[in-house]
């Protein structure tokens, strides 16, 4: 047992409870100095003194033996362990945030968007499901020949034509004037995430991708890209 331990808690169980070492001596039948050297770790009060005080403060004999309040160290404990969860279940929410992941339920299929426009390649695919698909395209390139006139603005817009109504699906405009052809499909990306159609109700060559490039004399050269689906009926 550390007397030093044990006399620093009886000085601070003495002084909440507003005690003098005067009066805890007198509650005590000891004098003051007996208090004195109980709180400095030079003595200790005998065993039936300290059964006494645990009743009088509520306190355990082995809080007063060991010199600490033991709910008061439970109480840290849980603290520090519910700070931890918030922590791991703070970062598993940034994680999800940060890596969206692209739909990957146990149910989910994927086919492959392509395109026999001669003048453009692309890599693409669609993920679905009987509730939901979603639409990924990307790595667009112009395979047309040498384009090298730079263009005042260039867009590309995905359509869905069905029964001559078309819709768009998602657009992404250039960001700057003056930009090549090239330079503007490097930096698409095309994500449709939870599209309200699913990939069985596709028709063959539904989905487009219109490529409008406007030069500086407003002059638009309009690029028509059908696109290809894998049989979404078909095993994979």
């Amino acid at each position: 047992m550390d007397q030093e331990k044990f006399g620093k808690f009886i000085k601070d169980v003495r002084k909440k409870n507003n005690l003098t070492q005067k009066q805890l001596a007198d509650k005590y039948n000891v004098t003051y100095q007996a208090v004195s050297k109980w709180e400095n770790g030079l003595n200790m009060p005998d065993t039936s003194l300290i059964k006494q005080m645990s009743k009088d403060f509520g306190l355990s004999i082995d809080e007063l033996l060991d010199g600490e309040y033991k709910d008061a160290k439970r109480r840290k404990i849980y603290l520090i362990i519910i700070i931890f969860g918030l922590i791991f279940v703070i970062l598993c929410m940034l994680l999800m945030v940060v890596f969206k992941p692209f739909p990957v339920d146990s149910d989910f299929q994927f086919k492959t968007l392509s395109t026999e426009c001669k003048n453009f390649t692309i890599s693409g695919n669609i993920s679905y499901n009987k509730n939901k698909s979603a639409i990924y395209i990307n790595n667009i390139k112009y395979c047309g020949g040498d384009d090298i006139e730079e263009y005042k603005s260039i867009e590309c817009t995905l359509y869905e034509s069905n029964n001559n109504i078309e819709k768009i699906i998602s657009n992404y405009k250039s960001k700057h004037e003056k930009i090549k052809l090239e330079e503007f499909l490097q930096d698409i990306t095309l994500s449709i995430d939870n599209y309200e159609k699913t990939c069985t109700e596709y028709k063959e060559d539904s989905l487009y991708l219109s490529i409008n490039a406007t030069d500086f004399n407003g002059k638009t050269i309009i690029y028509k890209i059908p696109l290809k689906l894998d049989s979404c009926n078909g095993d994979d």
